[in-house]
């Protein structure tokens, strides 16, 4: 089957001629046919040229589909939030903050643990978003690390070398100290698999355990200078462009990011909407929203110095 058909009702109904409810009905009483056939429910067509759609026998406008701009965000996610849709439980998920849009969704690439925060990437594109995440991409990701125990050059070259985890062998690309005192230091790491808590697995396998973790790059995206956690920026097309690339997509030559000072002006406001959005949720009263501390700090950065 081609991935450019598309549900029967989904194509009439964007093309004018009724909901989709109303034209599933139309297809259960046999009043639609396509190139003289009789359509059923789950019908799938490639709409062209030389198709022909009748409803009672009368032949259909039909609206080919419009081409979807790639759009990608880059956020930065506070701790406490969930990398899911919707939680049953009613806590905070990565999605509540993100613009919301017509006749398409953001889709996470990737995800990051609830007690991880830095930089998440959305996607309008789903094929870009799969591409990015498949492990034989090996798109580089860097973390800072807080990491609480004694770490020494044996410790060190074991995680560069490889340890095994439950899963199979593992670690990271680079290790580069940045700092700390006493038995409290911070680390930058990088890896190229997005394995399930990879990063606090690796140190914890060596007996070092991570207090605060950060994800501060995805391949040559760094997190944005001055977003504030919970706030999001929408990244320009040579930066979309460096992505699709990388997972051998064609490049796109159309933008929805304003430019020059209509861009800044814009990126400030949806800074400030997203920051106003989250204090919103905070202030909910406790029956309606857990607590979460980290989400109250949400404007506050604490990152290593220089980060």
């Amino acid at each position: 089957m081609s991935d450019k058909t598309e549900k029967l009702q989904k194509v009439l109904a964007r093309s004018g001629h009724g909901s989709r409810r109303e034209i599933e009905g139309y297809i259960q009483q046999g009043r639609i046919s396509v190139d003289g056939k009789i359509a059923t429910l789950g019908d799938r067509i490639e709409v062209n040229s030389a198709i022909k759609i009748r409803l009672d026998g009368r032949i259909l406008n039909i609206k080919e589909p419009q081409k979807t701009v790639c759009r990608v965000l880059a956020y930065y996610k506070p701790e406490g939030e969930l990398c899911t849709r919707h939680d049953p439980e009613g806590r905070p998920t990565v999605f509540d903050r993100l613009p919301k849009m017509q006749g398409a969704r953001w889709i996470a690439v990737g995800r990051l643990d609830i007690n991880t925060s830095g930089l998440l990437l959305f996607t309008t594109d789903g094929e870009l978003a799969n591409r990015l995440m498949h492990p034989s991409r090996e798109v580089e990701r860097e973390y800072a690390v807080r990491v609480f125990g004694e770490v020494d050059n044996a410790k060190l070259r074991q995680l560069t070398q490889g340890v095994q985890l439950e899963d199979g062998p593992a670690s990271f690309k680079t290790i580069a100290f940045k700092g700390g005192e006493g038995i409290n230091q911070w680390y930058n790491v990088t890896l190229t698999e997005g394995r399930n808590r990879e990063v606090r697995r690796l140190w914890e396998a060596v007996g070092v355990q991570v207090s605060r973790l950060i994800r501060v790059r995805y391949g040559d995206i760094n997190l944005p200078k001055g977003l504030p956690r919970g706030g999001w920026t929408e990244l320009g097309l040579e930066q979309t462009n460096y992505l699709r690339q990388l997972v051998d997509l064609d490049e796109e030559n159309v933008t929805k990011v304003a430019v020059g000072r209509d861009q800044r002006r814009l990126k400030a406001n949806q800074i400030r909407r997203a920051v106003r959005r989250h204090t919103q949720v905070a202030s909910r009263p406790a029956g309606k929203r857990p607590a979460s501390s980290s989400r109250q700090n949400a404007g506050k950065k604490t990152t290593p110095k220089g980060r």
